[in-house]
C-alpha cells in the first residue's frame, strides 16, 4: 500500500530517536514529507541527513518544544521547507518517576512543561493553519500511563492522563472545521531510555528479562511497531476517528497483576 500518506507533510517533534525516528522512516516510505524537531541539534541534523539520503523530503529544526517562540519559528520555518504542515505528531516527552512526596518542584515544573506545555505549544502552532484549510491530523503520543498507574511514577501518570484530556477537548473544539486530534498509547517500547532504565540495575538482564514476564507474549514493542499505529492514525484511513486514543502495548495494560 505505497503511498499512504501521500500530500502529508508531518512536523514530529522528538524525532531524532527512537519512536520518533522510526515514525519519519515510516511516513517518508509512504510518500510523505516530514518535518523533524528535537532539542539535540547534532544528533537530529545527522538523522536528517540520513533520512535524505534515502530521497525524501526533509526538513529539520532543533528546537526546545516549551519555548513557545521556538516553536513558533520551527513551524513557520517548516513551511518553507516541506509546506504548510497539515498533520502533527506530539512524540517529544520525558520520564519523570518519584514518589509525590520526594518530588521536587523542579522535576514537577519539568515534566509538566514538557509533556503537557510543550505539546500545547505546537499544537497551538499548527492548529491555525489548519482551522483554514479545513483539515489536519494531530496524533499526541501518550503512554498506557494516560489510564494506568504504576506506584512511584509520579507526575508522569498524571501529565499523560492531561494530555489526554487535551486531545479530547482539542478534538472536539475543532471537528467542525475538519481537524481530528487522537491520541496513541504505547506500553514498553525498546527504546533507548527503556535500555538506560534496565542498565540502571546492578544486573540489567534480569531487569529486562522482568519486564518482559509482565507482558503476555513475553516481548515488548519494537519502535518500527509504534510507528505503523501512528501511520495508520495520521492517514486518510482512519477519518472518522477523533478525540480518542488507541493502545499498542501487547495486552499489558489489560493483564491482572496480582
Amino acid at each position: 500500500m505505497a503511498g499512504r500518506l501521500e500530500g502529508k507533510r508531518i512536523v514530529i517533534t522528538g524525532a531524532a530517536q527512537g519512536i520518533g525516528l522510526a515514525m519519519a522512516e515510516a511516513f517518508l516510505a509512504e510518500g510523505a514529507a516530514v518535518f523533524l524537531i528535537d532539542r539535540d541539534a547534532d544528533l537530529l541534523s545527522a538523522q536528517a541527513e540520513h533520512l535524505q539520503a534515502t530521497g525524501g523530503r526533509v526538513g529539520h529544526a532543533s528546537a526546545d518544544i516549551t519555548d513557545a517562540a521556538a516553536i513558533d519559528a520551527a513551524i513557520a520555518r517548516a513551511a518553507g521547507e516541506i509546506g504548510q504542515p497539515n498533520a502533527l505528531v506530539n512524540n517529544a516527552g520525558v520520564n519523570v518517576f518519584s514518589e509525590a512526596l520526594k518530588l521536587s518542584d523542579a522535576d514537577w515544573e519539568r515534566c509538566f512543561d514538557i509533556n503537557l506545555k510543550g505539546a500545547w505549544n505546537c499544537c497551538r502552532a499548527v492548529l491555525p493553519s489548519m482551522i483554514e484549510a479545513g483539515s489536519g491530523a494531530i496524533l499526541n503520543i501518550a503512554s498506557t500511563h494516560a489510564f494506568t498507574i504504576i506506584p512511584h511514577t509520579f507526575p508522569y501518570p498524571v501529565t499523560k492522563h492531561a494530555l489526554l484530556g487535551m486531545t479530547k477537548a482539542l478534538g472536539l473544539e475543532y471537528a467542525g472545521q475538519g481537524v481530528r486530534v487522537n491520541a496513541l498509547a504505547p506500553g514498553y517500547v525498546r527504546t533507548q531510555k527503556v535500555i538506560d532504565y534496565w542498565n540502571s540495575f546492578p544486573d540489567p538482564v534480569t531487569a529486562e528479562a522482568e519486564t518482559m514476564k509482565l507482558h503476555p507474549g513475553r516481548r515488548i514493542a519494537e519502535p518500527a511497531e509504534i510507528a505503523k499505529a501512528a501511520l495508520f492514525m495520521i492517514s486518510d484511513e482512519c477519518t472518522f476517528m477523533n478525540a480518542t486514543c488507541l493502545t499498542v502495548d501487547g495486552g499489558v495494560s489489560v493483564l491482572h497483576h496480582p
